[in-house]
């Protein structure tokens, strides 16, 4: 039966990564945000203090926590910031095709270079028209004596320019459409691959996205994850497994959008009383409050059920899409709050509500997550 109960390691853990965001990620989130600069040196702070990369298996290096504590992670990280948490987050989402079909030895070596050292993974799977419908996707794996060719172009891609590896999927044969996606791991620098432009983003901006382009770039079968045709599966596994995550994000930003309208609403005087004694600014922070109780308590069920072996996709896409929803509420009720203040850079309720905006459409938009819930629940019928 599912425990929402933390062990004192745990909790410990949640202090560690809370006293990281307050002390290294708030102070330099504002300029990160505004100069859209990759924050090199955060990413390695994080790494240094275990941070990063904890759900690896021990086996090969890693600390082998589980999804419930990676979970509580991403909430401290993402109170400080989304997009620095997303950058530190996506490694987990590119080693998790390797840790559900990887070889041995791709474990060994892929996995146990995220341990050894701060790099970046990135997972490709978005394609300019093959986003949402990822049996869409144009990228070619071709059969070329006994090994493989690939190329095509993937878009979307977190922390692309920085990657060591990537670890992504591509088609035997469009035709096939969800049947002929296979899953595929490569170096950064194997002949072939290029990274296209930074995106200029509305919110998020400390995080990198870009394209990246598989031109003819040679593949062995060791290079592929799982079998020809299989990759589907494993992609579906993978989104399961992340979007916990995103949702704890979520529940972060939350969280701080309450945290700051609270702080603010007592200050700030109306009528010659704080705000905060005014009804409608107490119904808004109210709503922030049971939205983040719900989210955080939906996020602790659907990892839970990870951690346990408990396969149930509508929970983990409940838990995203309810936890982005609110979380994009939450921030519109904060800027509200501040009212004209609230709409300008002065205050970190500005950037809040542009990066909550980003959590209903990436790994699967709000949308997708009620077309994967309706059909799973029809199906059951």
């Amino acid at each position: 039966m599912f425990d929402p109960t933390y062990t004192e390691e745990q909790h410990a853990l949640v202090e560690t990564a809370r006293k990281f965001a307050a002390d290294t990620i708030i102070p330099a989130a504002h300029e990160c945000d505004e100069s859209e600069r990759f924050p090199v040196e955060i990413f390695q702070a994080a790494f240094d203090v275990g941070l990063v990369n904890v759900e690896l298996p021990s086996e090969y290096g890693g600390l082998g926590l589980g999804t419930v504590d990676g979970c509580l992670i991403a909430e401290e990280l993402a109170y400080g910031c989304a997009a620095i948490a997303t950058s530190i987050m996506c490694n987990h989402l590119g080693a998790l095709p390797l840790m559900i079909a990887g070889t041995e030895a791709q474990k060994e070596r892929y996995l146990g270079w995220l341990s050894r050292e701060m790099v970046f993974a990135s997972y490709c799977c978005s394609e300019p028209e093959a986003g949402s419908d990822v049996a869409a996707m144009k990228t070619r794996l071709t059969r070329d004596g006994s090994g493989w060719v690939l190329s095509g172009q993937k878009r979307w891609i977190t922390n692309g320019g920085h990657a060591s590896f990537y670890t992504g999927f591509a088609t035997v044969d469009p035709a096939l459409r969800h049947k002929g996606i296979t899953g595929f791991v490569v170096e950064r620098e194997r002949a072939g691959i290029s990274v296209g432009k930074k995106e200029k983003k509305l919110g998020q901006r400390a995080s990198e996205t870009v394209d990246v382009i598989f031109d003819d770039v040679r593949l062995t079968d060791e290079d592929l994850l799982g079998a020809p045709g299989g990759g589907f599966a494993i992609a579906m596994e993978t989104f399961d497994k992340s979007r916990p995550m995103i949702g704890a994000q979520c529940a972060g930003i939350i969280r701080r959008c309450m945290d700051e309208s609270i702080r603010y609403a007592k200050e700030r005087k109306t009528f010659g009383v704080p705000i905060a004694q005014h009804q409608a600014v107490q119904f808004m922070i109210a709503e922030m409050a049971m939205a983040y109780e719900a989210v955080r308590l939906l996020v602790s069920k659907a990892s839970w059920e990870i951690d346990n072996g408990i396969k149930r996709t509508n929970t983990s896409a409940i838990a995203k899409c309810m936890g982005a929803d609110m979380a994009v509420r939450s921030a519109t009720d904060a800027v509200q709050v501040f009212g004209g203040y609230g709409y300008t850079r002065e205050y970190p309720v500005e950037k809040l509500y542009r990066d909550a905006k980003l959590m209903q459409i990436y790994e699967g938009t709000s949308q997708v997550q009620r077309m994967v819930i309706a059909k799973n629940l029809l199906l059951r019928s």
